[in-house]
């Protein structure tokens, strides 16, 4: 019998190259694309360890679990990061002061 390919292994791989990028944003996005992918990958896990002679990609499989923890820690870490600068500017309200203030400075307008 022709070895298969674990079926979420490319995608779960997209996902946390995906997180990375997505990490500047609050780090939000980073979270939830390492969430999904972190689920693919226990599906296909689960998938390989019933019949793991008929699958051929587990390495790929271990790469792509390893990139989204990595996603899914630096996601985590920038949401810490952001929460903390925000507190110490002094809460949600005087971040977006100081945001305004900036944006007055170098001429921009809304």
């Amino acid at each position: 019998m022709e070895q298969q390919k674990l079926p979420n292994v490319t995608i779960a791989i997209v996902l946390a190259i995906l997180s990375y990028l997505c990490c500047c944003f609050y780090g939000i996005p980073a979270i939830i694309l390492s969430g999904i992918g972190l689920f693919l990958v226990k599906k296909d896990e689960k998938t390989y360890y019933e019949n793991p002679e008929d699958y051929s990609n587990f390495s790929q499989l271990k790469t792509a679990k390893i990139l989204t923890i990595i996603g899914l820690v630096l996601g985590i870490l920038f949401l810490l990061y952001m929460i903390y600068s925000i507190q110490a500017m002094g809460g949600w309200e005087a971040a977006m002061e100081k945001s305004q203030e900036m944006m007055e400075q170098f001429g921009i307008e809304e």
